[in-house]
């Protein structure tokens, strides 16, 4: 699989079936044993940027909010783990539906992103336009939903912008395959190196 700047080149996975939206939950199980635990989604959102605050809360937030949705018959388990194989049946309203309902990746919805919101640079979102995206998406009594989408999208568009303030067209494919975080936590990581040499 060929990657420019970081990015998977997704045109190679779709079709395949595969499920994205695993590999965009894969990249938090930071001991690949199939499971994401509270502690793992700290350290993941840690390695790709964001502070303590955001950090604590999405481990919080985010592993009881989906862990019983990822483990269906099963026994609530108060560690609240997220197992990365049935991600997709905690998959939320209001979002984009570039995800289909088995986690794979529709083309036609992403490329109606910016067909339908990228108004100022048609391969790109401005803070602006994506607050409109999400405003557009959202479904009546659905408040989780908007909640999720929200806090989601506006940290990732925080750490992904770049200096004209816009969110690429290949980062915003990036974070639906995951792969924009595994560039973050590179570039951070590249970044702490030349620090610490400097």
């Amino acid at each position: 699989m060929e990657a420019s700047n970081g990015i998977t080149n997704h045109n190679e996975v779709e079709g395949t079936g595969e499920n994205v939206l695993m590999k965009h939950a894969a990249f938090f199980d930071r001991n690949h044993d199939g499971f994401v635990y509270p502690w793992e989604t700290f350290n993941g959102m840690r390695a790709i940027g964001c502070g303590l605050f955001i950090s604590t809360a999405a481990a919080i937030v985010v592993n009881m909010s989906l862990s019983q949705k990822t483990r269906p018959g099963k026994f609530p388990s108060l560690l609240f783990p997220i197992e990365v194989k049935n991600i997709a049946k905690a998959k939320h309203g209001s979002d984009t539906g570039v995800y289909d309902t088995q986690g794979r990746f529709v083309e036609s919805k992403f490329e109606d992103i910016f067909k339908t919101h990228a108004r100022e640079n048609s391969s790109a979102l401005t803070s602006k336009e994506l607050s409109e995206m999400l405003k557009a998406n959202r479904e009546s009594k659905n408040i989780g939903g908007w909640f999720g989408a929200f806090v989601e999208w506006k940290i990732l568009f925080s750490l992904c912008k770049d200096k004209d303030g816009l969110m690429q067209k290949d980062k915003v494919r990036g974070v639906y395959d995951g792969s924009i975080f595994e560039k973050l936590e590179m570039d951070r990581q590249s970044s702490s190196k030349k620090h610490k040499q400097g």
